[in-house]
């Protein structure tokens, strides 16, 4: 029984003991006098099981309907359909035999009974490389151009270097990404952090490339 039921047994036990009149209990349980009466006079016919919902165990009309609809989906799939994906079979059912269901719903019943299994995903699934041990092994350099400082100051290129290990980080704004400017960021960082094992840049800087 729910909490609700229990405490309607608990009300009209006390009714029944004539410790508690039937509108006492009406008003306990907020139920109109009218409610009262009716479960009163179930109660008084069935005993505990009058106060339980009619409805409960049985299944009800609409999920009836679905699993008649769902069988006769799967019946006319096997005869006719077979190897059909969901989205197709949905079509179909819903043109030749009037049957006009969302093809998610299909999907779950094709599955379900083993006439039909989704494709796997065959995406390559990138895994992320891990970072090196210690500062200095790899330093990432990258240049990123764009109007920093608002649309009428004109383009400028930031120069960014990041230690793979640490994280830590050294950034200058450059006229543009040239050579030049990737000496430059790289002789700071040099002279704040020493000579790093290996350097890793995004690009050739744009300007005078160094020779072939």
């Amino acid at each position: 029984m729910s909490l609700k039921e229990r405490d309607r047994l608990s009300m009209f036990s006390r009714v029944r003991d004539k410790r508690m009149t039937l509108m006492e209990a009406a008003v306990s349980l907020s139920l109109s006098y009218r409610q009262a009466k009716r479960l009163w006079g179930a109660y008084r016919v069935l005993g505990d099981a009058g106060l339980v919902h009619g409805l409960r165990g049985r299944v009800s009309n609409n999920q009836v309907a679905a699993d008649s609809r769902r069988e006769s989906a799967l019946s006319l799939c096997r005869r006719h359909y077979d190897g059909f994906g969901p989205t197709l079979a949905a079509e179909r059912l819903s043109a030749d035999h009037g049957l006009s269901v969302d093809h998610e719903t299909p999907r779950g019943w094709l599955v379900g009974a083993g006439l039909w299994k989704p494709r796997r995903d065959k995406r390559r699934l990138h895994r992320r490389r891990e970072r090196r041990a210690c500062f200095g092994e790899l330093v990432q350099l990258d240049g990123s151009d764009h109007a920093w400082f608002g649309d009428g100051l004109g383009r400028c290129c930031l120069m960014v270097m990041i230690d793979d290990a640490t994280g830590l980080t050294l950034a200058r704004f450059f006229t543009s990404e040239t050579t030049v400017s990737v000496m430059e960021i790289v002789r700071r960082w040099m002279l704040a952090h020493g000579r790093p094992e290996a350097l890793y840049p995004d690009r050739h800087p744009r300007g005078h490339l160094p020779p072939q």
